[in-house]
């Protein structure tokens, strides 16, 4: 007796012989009414979805957009702690020398 099945012709091979790929459709009655609800149905859920993904899009530009501002406005502030070190140097440069004159 033989446990498992095997193909005895070649074009047995592309079908499946496992039970477990069996499926029986159940016809649906209703079918054509439900089929045109279904369908609005998904284009509204497609639309709503697209709505939010453009939502996304532009507050991820809004993101990069400030980000960017952020970044030129950092670098400016760095600058300009350089020229007010290099100012206060100066200053503390003349008062010495300013201060050396009066003696």
């Amino acid at each position: 007796m033989k446990d498992k099945r095997t193909y005895t012709n070649a074009k047995e091979h592309g079908e499946d012989m496992s039970h477990e790929n069996e499926a029986k459709i159940k016809q649906d009655s209703n079918l054509g009414e439900t089929l045109p609800y279904m369908i609005e149905k998904h284009k509204k859920e497609i639309w709503a979805l697209k709505q939010k993904e453009s939502e996304w899009i532009k507050t991820e530009n809004l993101l990069k957009g400030s980000q960017k501002i952020i970044e030129e406005l950092s670098a400016k502030l760095v600058d300009q702690v350089r020229v007010i070190a290099e100012l206060n140097y100066e200053m503390t440069k003349l008062k010495k020398e300013l201060a050396d004159k009066n003696k």
